[in-house]
């Protein structure tokens, strides 16, 4: 990995040789991946044009943010720099994608997720729509999924109804009863490690597919991230399950948000000017100037 700053925690990290990897830890100081790098670069491209160090958004608390699962690392920051609250599938403060309430219907600017697609109940579809109905108009839903560029989609429990685990002669196996009444029996069900525990894979999307399915959802562009962006450690290794966009509308800051941004780049200058009006400040500029022209200090970025 070449040398990079965090965009989550802000810190610098050296040049490495291990190769990039989406999932392993890379930030010496945060423990953060490439994913959730991609994720926050893509997040900060979209609502203000430029891809920030997540402690450098600014102070909106106008713009709305829903997060599913988010990881603590940026969770955090996040709720303190926009209108922005994470939620959980499995505690509180809980919230399904498969059946939101309807009064939370056309309130967020954002919704944001990591790698929690894949286990949603089937449809997807069904759940994508709910992020469109979640969304105001216009509207993100930036998220990653695990997806190929293989030519095959698999659903690996399209008729997921009412279900649950047991153990036969020591392996782990699924037991779903469909809406139909049906049961079915399933070996050798895959889980992934999160940070709520172990999570049911429900699916093998492709790209393809993919866009398919937020493009019946009602998302009208949908944008995936692969360029990456270096300086901030987002170096993709592969050209899938990279971070996606999809917009509902063209979407553009509210006036409410513009005007929230001005204040807190105004309230930035009044702080520089009163800084520079400081006699600390200026002490200590005539003092570098001084110990520059003796050869005390020399000027930054000299060697």
């Amino acid at each position: 990995m070449p040398p990079f700053r965090c965009n989550i925690c802000g810190k610098p990290n050296p040049r490495n040789a291990d190769p990039p990897d989406r999932e392993r830890p890379s930030c010496g100081h945060c423990g953060s991946n490439i994913r959730l790098r991609g994720l926050l670069h893509a997040l900060s491209t979209e609502l203000f044009g430029a891809s920030l160090v997540l402690a450098d958004f600014p102070r909106a608390k106008s713009i709305r943010g829903l997060g599913t699962s988010d990881s603590s690392s940026y969770a955090l920051l996040l709720g303190e720099r926009l209108d922005y609250r994470n939620t959980f599938f499995d505690r509180e403060p809980r919230f399904d994608l498969t059946s939101p309430a309807t009064e939370e219907f056309g309130r967020y600017d954002f919704l944001i997720s990591s790698d929690v697609f894949e286990h949603v109940l089937p449809p997807l579809e069904n759940a994508f729509r709910n992020c469109w109905n979640l969304l105001r108009d216009p509207g993100l839903l930036v998220f990653t999924m695990p997806y190929s560029i293989e030519p095959e989609t698999l659903e690996h429990y399209p008729d997921l109804h009412q279900f649950g685990f047991t153990q036969v002669a020591g392996e782990t196996v699924l037991v779903n009863r469909t809406a139909a009444g049906l049961w079915q029996v399933f070996e050798r069900p895959v889980f992934h490690r999160g940070i709520t525990g172990d999570s049911l894979e429900a699916r093998e999307i492709n790209e393809v597919e993919l866009k398919r399915v937020l493009a019946a959802a009602g998302f009208s562009e949908v944008q995936i991230y692969a360029e990456g962006y270096p300086p901030f450690g987002v170096v993709q290794s592969e050209t899938w399950s990279l971070p996606v966009v999809a917009r509902k509308g063209k979407f553009s800051l509210s006036p409410a948000a513009m005007r929230d941004i001005v204040e807190e780049w105004r309230r930035l200058a009044e702080g520089t000017r009163n800084l520079k009006n400081s006699f600390w400040f200026r002490a200590g500029r005539e003092l570098f100037q001084l110990g520059r022209k003796s050869g005390i200090f020399r000027d930054p970025g000299s060697g």
